[in-house]
Parts: C-alpha cells; sequence; structure tokens
C-alpha cells in the first residue's frame, strides 16, 4: 500500500500544508481504529484515506479524513492533495467526485496544474464578541462569526493584517469556544501583495494548534470578505509559517477553492490494516 504526503495550497515543496493520502485498492474503509492510528502516527493536521466507487453513482471516490486526534466532517487541503495524487498518478482526470461526511465534493484539474474545489459554503451567523473570545486571541475583535456544522469554527474579525500575524492565542481558552478552533482574520494591507484577505487558523479541539493552510475554513471566509469587498473572485492569504494561497470563487451555497499542490514523499506502507 502507499501512502504519499503532498504540500497543498502552493507550487513548492516545503510550503502550504502537508497532507498524507492513502488510496485503497478495496472497496469499504478498513477499520476506524487503523485509520486512526495511522493518522497519529503520520502525525500531519490531516490523512486523507480514499477508495473508489462503483461507476454510475454520484461520486468516483469515497473519502474520509483524520487529524492526529479524530476524524473530521471536512477538510479542504487534504481533499486538494488526494486529487493531485489521483491526477499525478494517471488515476483520473478532469473532475474527480467524493461522497464525505459533508456531502458530494468535487475537484477539476486544469492544464495548469492547478486544482479547484467544490465545497460548500459555510453559513455565517454574527455573534455577540465576548471577553473570552478577546481573552483568547489576545486582540481585540472587531466581529466574531459561528460557520455552522460542517467546520465548527468560529471567525474573528481584528484589526489589520499586522495584528494576524502577530497573534500567540492561548491554545486552552481557543479549545473552550467552539468545537474545531478559531480562523483569525483581516484585510490585506493593501492590493500590492497579491491577496484581498489574511488568516490564521488554531484549532487545538482537534489537535492542531496551528493548521499552516486551511481550504474548508476559506468556504467561510470567501462570503465574509465578499460581502466586505464587494467581489465573488478573492485570493486569501493564510499567514502561518508554511504559507499559503488560497483562490476563492463565491457560488451561493457553493465555494470554490483553488491552489496547486506537490508531492514530496511517495513511499510504501508496510503495516496492512
Amino acid at each position: 500500500m502507499r501512502i504519499r504526503i503532498v504540500d497543498a495550497f502552493t507550487p513548492r515543496p516545503f510550503a502550504g500544508n502537508p497532507a498524507a493520502v492513502v488510496l485503497l485498492d478495496g472497496p469499504d474503509f478498513p477499520d476506524d481504529s487503523w485509520l486512526q492510528k495511522l493518522a497519529a502516527e503520520v502525525n500531519l493536521s490531516e490523512t486523507a484515506y480514499a477508495h473508489p466507487l462503483p461507476p454510475g453513482g454520484d461520486a468516483d471516490w469515497a473519502l474520509r479524513w483524520f487529524t492526529p486526534a479524530t476524524e473530521v466532517d471536512m477538510c479542504g487541503h487534504a481533499t486538494l492533495a488526494t486529487a493531485h495524487v489521483l491526477h499525478t498518478t494517471g488515476t483520473a482526470s478532469g473532475t474527480v467526485r467524493f461522497a464525505a461526511r459533508c456531502g458530494i465534493l468535487s475537484a477539476t484539474s486544469h492544464e495548469d496544474g492547478t486544482i479547484t474545489l467544490d465545497f460548500p459554503t459555510s453559513p455565517l451567523t454574527p455573534l455577540e464578541i465576548t471577553d473570552a473570545v478577546t481573552a483568547a486571541i489576545g486582540a481585540k475583535v472587531l466581529s466574531v462569526h459561528d460557520t455552522g456544522p460542517h467546520i465548527g469554527d468560529l471567525v474573528v474579525e481584528v484589526a489589520d493584517e499586522r495584528t494576524v500575524r502577530g497573534l500567540t492565542p492561548d491554545p486552552a481558552a481557543v479549545a473552550a469556544l467552539s468545537d474545531r478552533g478559531v480562523i483569525v482574520t483581516a484585510a490585506a494591507d493593501g492590493p500590492d501583495g497579491g491577496y484581498d484577505f489574511v488568516s490564521r487558523c488554531f484549532f487545538p479541539g482537534v489537535g492542531i494548534d496551528e493548521d499552516p493552510v486551511t481550504g474548508s475554513a476559506h468556504t467561510a471566509l470567501a462570503p465574509l470578505w465578499s460581502a466586505r469587498l464587494g467581489r465573488t473572485e478573492l485570493t486569501g492569504l493564510q499567514a502561518s509559517a508554511r504559507s499559503g494561497l488560497v483562490r476563492t470563487s463565491l457560488r451561493g451555497d457553493r465555494t470554490l477553492l483553488s491552489g496547486r499542490a506537490v508531492t514530496v514523499i511517495d513511499g510504501d506502507l508496510l503495516t496492512a490494516p
């Protein structure tokens, strides 16, 4: 069985967000405990598992994602990584449809190597700014939104890009705020950087103190910043140490997320399920 490590939302190795990808031959997933143990062993933000589905259905592959601590309902960067592996190995071409816990997702590969994901838009519900949120983030908060069940985060808007880059939140306090964690965001400092907004994502609720580049977060950031900036086509920079760009296109209840990926490790998994 092969296991690959793919850096997603970047065209170069050792940037973006690394995900492990395991393509399974059989018609079912192995036991959940094995899936979780392997994800803990790999110890990346997510490990993606996919197996082919019979032809003629709504999807081509079944897809699940595990952090080192738990299974998650929706993950963008590991879906991008999975699509990248399917296309670069010749296993699939064009558009691939995935059956996942959050519904049917698709990934379309383009000639320049970019992959576009079609994900559900996360609904935003404004919330009161509380002392607990401000204390957990360690910065003045301008707005707070709940993102609904699929990603289970709070989107926290702060004053500017410099504030986002300088954050040192309290992981224990962040974990108490929502199921997964918080997405902290602000408008870009100016138009010359090639991006419209910045973010950082802190998810101690699922064992990830900071996620390098989070596709699923942009299903909430896209509607927030499209409303703020008056445009449906935007680019977000996730300003982690590894950094990565996510191009977003808001299509009502669907959000398109586009980016590049690169395989950095391709090896054999010696322990079978």
